[in-house]
């Protein structure tokens, strides 16, 4: 029989409405709490963050393919990849071409920036930033002239779906194109919103006297996001100075590094949650051993080792906070859930980019956050149990 152990389960269940009884709730409450915090705040800044970075992504792929002598993005120099460019590890090329101009309306002037893509465009998973309409249709022979605008630009200029545009192109001598709006779009990111407007590859393509298969630049995404590195590397050590091989969060550099920042501020929290727990497990443990003094004098009475009575009361400590992990998860797990599924809390677009707290919900994280609260608020157990060797056997039974 495992004498600590059986000890520690007579003592860890005290009768309702003694002061024990409210002791050991508060310490499985403020492990549960605590937890939960911790639960939400990863869930919340791994959904944060990675939201983020999937409009950046979908709207400009990983790797982004240019002309190194290219000064200006809105006046690109054309090029052509090869037939030999490696597509290892490479899901999706997509070309691109840049064209800046005004939008001429009867009541409105504005300037934009033409996107236009190929029909490679993962037009599918961008239906999820489609707010009305349709995304455009490519031609076989030709180009179309169809364009997908942002809802700024459609409350700004006051058109739809199905409804025509004059856009004046920047160049020399200036060209004029009468466009026709099939769909309107919303990232919530001001860069991207305020400025571009999607079409046709092919537009811009015939507007600069390109030929087919040359494109202001290429997009390139990625199998798995870890791969970029290695990808650009290779790509670089490939061509060499022909093409400008440039990552998409160098790009977003700032955009990047203010997501970074929120590491270190959920980092923050995690350390003032551990340290609060912890505080609370040692507070609670050391009133406990207070409280059972007279136990304690009765078993080293008894010939018991100060070693078996503190395992005792970590064996005690460590039940509490088994508990409050189950608490925890419940209560983290569920309120995560709640938003995840209802979208409860609500943001500002213009400030947050997103229009409600996301949550992306990950296992090893959850795994790690129990074995971390466990592990440590269990180690931080056995100062408060150093107690106990000061405690005289004689002086503790007749205390009160």
């Amino acid at each position: 029989m495992n004498l600590p152990y059986f000890i520690s389960r007579r003592i860890s269940t005290p009768k309702a409405g003694t002061f024990s009884s409210t002791i050991h709730k508060v310490a499985i409450f403020s492990v549960g709490i605590g937890l939960a915090v911790m639960i939400l705040a990863f869930a919340i800044m791994q959904g944060f963050k990675n939201t983020i970075k999937n409009k950046i992504y979908d709207f400009s792929g990983h790797i982004q393919i240019t002309k190194y002598v290219s000064a200006n993005a809105y006046n690109e120099n054309p090029l052509k990849l090869p037939d030999t460019l490696n597509r290892d590890g490479i899901k999706n090329i997509v070309p691109f071409a840049f064209k800046a101009g005004l939008l001429q309306t009867d009541a409105e002037v504005d300037g934009v920036v033409f996107k236009g893509v190929g029909n490679t465009f993962d037009s599918i998973g961008f239906k999820q930033y489609l707010k009305e309409g349709r995304f455009v249709h490519f031609k076989a022979d030709g180009y179309s002239t169809e364009v997908v605008i942002s809802s700024y630009l459609s409350k700004r200029l006051k058109l739809g779906p199905g409804s025509s545009l004059i856009m004046h192109f920047f160049q020399e001598p200036p060209r004029t194109r009468k466009l026709t709006i099939v769909g309107i779009y919303e990232t919530g990111m001001e860069d991207l919103d305020n400025k571009i407007m999607l079409g046709d590859i092919g537009l811009v393509r015939r507007l600069n006297d390109w030929v087919e298969g040359y494109a202001g630049g290429f997009e390139l995404y990625v199998d798995e996001v870890d791969q970029v590195d290695a990808i650009q590397q290779r790509l670089y050590d490939t061509y060499g100075y022909d093409f400008y091989v440039q990552k998409t969060s160098h790009r977003f550099l700032q955009v990047f590094e203010w997501l970074s920042l929120i590491d270190n501020n959920v980092n923050i929290l995690l350390f003032m949650v551990l340290f609060v727990a912890s505080f609370n497990m040692i507070s609670i443990i050391l009133i406990l051993i207070l409280e059972r003094t007279p136990m304690i004098g009765t078993l080293k009475a008894l010939g018991a080792r100060n070693g078996l009575i503190r395992k005792i009361f970590v064996y005690n400590g460590m039940q509490l906070i088994v508990r409050g992990l189950i608490i925890g998860n419940l209560l983290g797990l569920g309120l995560a859930v709640l938003q995840w599924k209802f979208k409860i809390v609500s943001l500002d677009p213009s400030n947050y980019y997103m229009d409600y707290v996301p949550i992306e919900f990950n296992f090893w994280i959850l795994i790690l956050l129990n074995l971390l609260v466990m592990g440590l608020v269990s180690a931080i157990l056995i100062l408060p149990t150093l107690f106990v060797s000061r405690v005289e056997p004689i002086k503790a039974i007749k205390f009160d």
